[in-house]
């Protein structure tokens, strides 16, 4: 029975039909006016998930994150951190600062369902004419998702620019992580930015379902912050009821013992016996049966104690610093016991698993050449998510967008141009394209 609901459920998401399958946002347009990743990020969801998305950036230099990194991050021209949060999108370049840019984007906002911001709070508004209350002067239906680090409003917003780093801060993460007695340490990446990117998304997609009833846009705001406090699960309420703060465990888990990342011949495992059956099927696989029937390691309470749970950790330890990762995972699996190999990026690139479900997804690009991103991770059985092409050069789609949505003649697109209002990548690197690029994949 098992066996037939595998196959069942591999032929229902099967990625070989992937482009058979309509989308679910399709007719969904969002105008992506973000930089780096939180806001971007946000954007992307919406594209792999079928919106069409149009990023609009300055002009001969565009998103900060296209020369993030310096050169050891150059890959083609580009900095491949701008690769992950910006697939499938049409890209414009517009120089908000002119008031004739402000008056394209107004234009584009009045064809676009969701807006896509993530400035110092209020900063559109103020400083371009292009907030949200302007915005809804043209199109009272639109969703306007404004992304900040600390909230639009409140005593800690108003001027205050943000980081992943001190969103992991102010949201209480880094205060948990880390080993005991050592310094707080933040998150390997940013998860701050990611996370709330998600969180956004699925407050634009609320507030879409909501026009769907009302015929009613809004204004929907995310702090970076506040995406991660929601993510803290019990901490705040373990501090409030038993006023102690949450301590930091390092790589032991607060509650399960054994839990722990263990050392291999060739890499890391995760490893947790998390119930009293899992913890004797360890015993068994340690070649240790009768430490089940020890008082010191019988009971989940007692596995918990430090003492004891130091000389668990040192048991596991020794058994998988004999072993690879992979004998460690195949035995764990064959005793029913819980493990994985910590994984790397080389890991991820060559695993038959990951590629199978898309997770890794490779894709041939008119402009980069072969490719190989993170692909979507909700997995829709009838309106698959995707990937279509990579992140493009600023302004590589100006005559799509300029022609074909807002209208603009070959004169008008010429005169924006002289006047600097709109352009392309110049020769700046993170800018242009690669220097082998012939011309391919520009629509018109």
């Amino acid at each position: 029975m098992a066996r037939d609901y595998f196959r069942w459920a591999q032929a229902l998401f099967d990625p070989a039909r992937l482009h058979e399958k309509p989308e679910a946002l399709h007719g969904i347009r969002v105008l992506d006016l973000s930089v780096i990743i939180f806001g971007p990020a946000t954007a992307d969801f919406l594209g792999e998930l079928g919106a069409e998305v149009i990023k609009v950036e300055m002009p001969g230099q565009g998103d900060v994150t296209r020369i993030l990194g310096g050169a050891s991050f150059f890959w083609k021209n580009v900095s491949v951190a701008f690769f992950s949060q910006n697939h499938s999108k049409y890209h414009v370049g517009i120089d908000m600062h002119k008031p004739e840019g402000q008056g394209l984007v107004r234009k584009l906002a009045a064809r676009s369902d969701i807006v896509i911001e993530n400035f110092k709070a209020g900063c559109l508004e103020e400083k371009f004419g292009i907030g949200y209350r302007q915005l809804r002067e043209v199109n009272p239906r639109l969703i306007y998702v404004a992304n900040t680090g600390f909230g639009q409003w409140g005593p800690f917003a108003r001027g205050r620019a943000s980081y992943d780093g001190l969103a992991q801060a102010v949201s209480g993460l880094t205060a948990i992580t880390g080993l005991p007695g050592e310094h707080p340490t933040k998150i390997g990446n940013y998860i701050g930015d990611w996370f709330g990117a998600c969180m956004s998304a699925v407050g634009a997609l609320a507030a879409l379902h909501w026009r769907d009833r009302t015929g009613e846009g809004q204004f929907v705001e995310m702090a970076q912050c506040e995406g991660l406090l929601r993510a803290m699960d019990w901490t705040w309420l373990y501090a409030g009821l038993t006023k102690r703060d949450r301590p930091r465990t390092g790589n032991r888990d607060p509650v399960f013992s054994p839990s722990g990342v263990y050392r291999c011949k060739d890499g890391f495992v995760a490893l947790v016996a998390g119930t009293d059956a899992e913890f004797r099927r360890l015993a068994l696989m340690l070649g240790q049966p009768g430490l089940a029937r020890n008082p010191r390691f019988a009971t989940r309470e007692s596995r918990r104690n430090p003492e004891n749970a130091d000389r668990m950790d040192a048991l596991v330890q020794q058994w998988c610093e004999r072993r690879s990762r992979s004998q460690v995972e195949k035995t764990a699996r064959r005793f029913g016991v819980p493990a994985a190999p910590v994984m790397t990026g080389k890991d991820h690139y060559e695993s038959r698993h990951l590629r199978a479900r898309r997770s890794v997804w490779e894709h041939e690009d008119p402009v980069y050449g072969p490719m190989v991103e993170y692909g979507p991770a909700p997995k829709l059985s009838a309106t698959p998510a995707r990937i279509k092409w990579a992140g493009k050069p600023v302004g590589f789609h100006n005559e799509f967008v300029l022609k074909k949505i807002l209208g603009l003649s070959d004169d008008e697109i010429q005169s924006l141009t002289m006047a600097g209002v709109v352009g392309k990548w110049a020769d700046k690197v993170g800018a242009k394209p690669p220097d082998d690029w012939k011309g391919e994949g520009i629509l018109l």
